[in-house]
């Protein structure tokens, strides 16, 4: 499994509405969907897409800060 963590990062309120719905339009409309697991700002992918993932987050380069970790177990904690 792999985690993505991602905040979107542009100034004003319009620019970042308009950069808010493209990105969850396209992540809803791409093989990424629906994830395993995803919170505001974390998606939880199976290790075959990682290549998806990673071109998807590429188009944004500049618009949002992502982070990618690895991991083989996630436990609940409460």
């Amino acid at each position: 499994m792999i985690l993505y963590f991602y905040d979107l990062k542009i100034k004003g309120r319009k620019e970042y509405n308009t950069l808010k719905r493209r990105f969850y339009r396209e992540l809803k409309s791409s093989k990424l969907f629906p994830p395993i697991w995803k919170t505001k700002s974390v998606i939880m992918i199976a290790n075959k897409l990682e290549k998806e993932a990673d071109a998807f987050f590429v188009k944004y380069t500049g618009l949002i800060e992502v982070y990618k970790a690895r991991t083989n177990k996630i436990e609940d904690v409460l």
